[in-house]
């Protein structure tokens, strides 16, 4: 009997101590999880500050790059349309977008409807970003929502109607943005889950997709009046260097605040970013010098310019050498491709969106497939817990990401072409037509569109009112 109460005892604090170790194990794991989802105030505070510089890329930074490149009579146009467009998608996003780009996965090529109106998304961490709340990764990347329709403006400026660019914004937005990003950065998207395909901070989602959409909105609106037999030189360079200086800022955030955290490649993709752009400013102004005889200023802020955007989808995946050649192909490809624009002469690009976005996002999403490092970004790769099927072709001497990177970009192409169409189309219907007519483009969007001119001098003759109250000859009197 003492035996058997002494096994019984024994089993029992046998058991207990088990039950003891479950315990102590569960709470260590709760705790680690816990931990895991915990808000970094240091984290959350640069992606804060991240969401900012970006906003600022769009106005004032490419409000003030894109309107000191048209003529003094669509400067108020161009303004308008970069202002609007950060309070139509921070609806848009708040709505419906950021569920389409970000919402549970639909068939690997959309968001669902679950997050509509932001519902579910709160300010707890979320498994886009485990250290800050997720409105904070949301606002963030409505952030990129803004600016990438508005970077396509710049090819139909000075001749689309205001409320066609409105409606145009708005469909392409929900058609074309939304779409691919997530199929490249949301969970389960078919590009960058699927495939493996890398993209840091926007190469193909916001400079390839709008790249391919400006050259499509060229196509169809046709050239501005005068295109190719009249001067339409800049008419305000301090605007454009302004507004270079302000983007090469501002894309820190872009580009660093991809890293969704203050870390290491955060400060990687920083540096990276930096480099590339002074190495693409000063190949653009070499390139132009030994070509035309003399640098310019708008030589080096579209250089500037052009290696922002070729560093955007590699930045957060290669070390400073190859930043510093992926800056300088840039500036030079970029230069020869808007030069190329004018020889072609069959569509005008007003201020060279295909040219800078279009092929430096394209180079830009091909060079991260030749020199993405584990050595940068470990956590990108398979082995990291990443999509990536192999670093870059120069770095591993495999073809597989290099392969991927190519299908991306094929894919964008095909998505913006198809989506850009269709927004066009759905806009003309709606509106009446995309296009100004000739008596209001002659007169200037500033004018026709808005009722207001951006320059009073005084003593002049040339009011809004009157100008617009006259017969399209009395016009050209007047402004002559």
């Amino acid at each position: 009997m003492e035996r058997r109460h002494r096994s019984f005892a024994a089993g029992y604090w046998c058991v207990r101590s088990s039950l003891a170790l479950a315990a102590v194990l569960a709470l260590a794991s709760l705790a680690h999880a816990e931990e895991a989802l915990k808000v970094d105030s240091g984290d959350t505070a640069w992606m804060l500050t991240s969401s900012a510089l970006v906003l600022m890329m769009t106005a004032p930074g490419l409000a003030l790059f894109y309107g000191g490149l048209v003529r003094s009579k669509n400067v108020l146009g161009l303004l308008m349309q970069s202002f609007v467009m950060v309070a139509l998608i921070s609806i848009q996003w708040v709505l419906w977008g950021y569920s389409l780009a970000f919402g549970p996965d639909h068939g690997h090529v959309m968001g669902g409807l679950e997050w509509l109106g932001l519902r579910g998304v709160g300010l707890e961490p979320s498994a886009y970003a485990a250290t800050i709340p997720h409105q904070a990764f949301m606002i963030y990347q409505c952030m990129f929502a803004i600016i990438t329709p508005a970077l396509i403006t710049g090819a139909f400026a000075e001749r689309m109607k205001f409320s066609a660019f409105l409606l145009f914004s708005l469909l392409w937005a929900t058609l074309v943005y939304d779409p691919l990003a997530h199929m490249v950065w949301g969970k389960g998207g078919l590009l960058g889950t699927v495939f493996g395909a890398l993209d840091f901070a926007g190469g193909t989602v916001v400079h390839i997709s709008s790249g391919t959409s400006a050259l499509v909105c060229a196509v169809v609106l046709g050239k501005r009046l005068g295109y190719g037999s009249e001067p339409m030189p800049p008419h305000n360079m301090p605007f454009v260097l302004t507004g270079a200086a302000l983007l090469w800022v501002g894309w820190f955030g872009f580009n660093a605040g991809s890293a969704l955290a203050a870390n290491a490649l955060a400060t990687s993709a920083f540096v990276a970013t930096n480099t590339a752009t002074a190495a693409a400013s000063l190949s653009w102004m070499f390139a132009e010098w030994l070509g035309r005889g003399k640098p310019t200023i708008l030589g080096a802020a579209s250089g500037a310019v052009a290696g922002l955007v070729a560093i955007t989808p590699a930045s957060g995946f290669v070390a400073p050498m190859p930043a510093l050649v992926i800056g300088a192909v840039a500036g030079v490809l970029c230069y020869g491709a808007c030069n190329l624009k004018t020889v072609l002469g069959w569509y005008d690009d007003a201020l060279d969106v295909v040219g800078v976005h279009g092929v430096g996002g394209s180079w830009g999403a091909l060079a991260t497939g030749l020199w993405a490092s584990a050595q940068v970004n470990p956590g990108a790769f398979k082995a990291g817990g990443g999509s990536a099927v192999s670093e870059g072709l120069l770095i591993s001497g495999q073809w597989g990401l290099f392969g991927c990177q190519v299908v991306a970009v094929l894919l964008t192409y095909v998505l913006a072409v198809v989506g850009s169409l269709l927004c066009l189309a759905i806009t003309g219907v709606v509106v009446g037509g995309l296009r100004v007519s000739e008596d209001d483009e002659f007169a200037g969007l500033d004018l026709s569109q808005h009722s207001e001119s951006a320059y009073v001098f005084a003593g002049g003759s040339y009011s809004a009112h009157s100008a617009l109250g006259a017969r399209p000859a009395e016009q050209r009197s007047a402004m002559d």
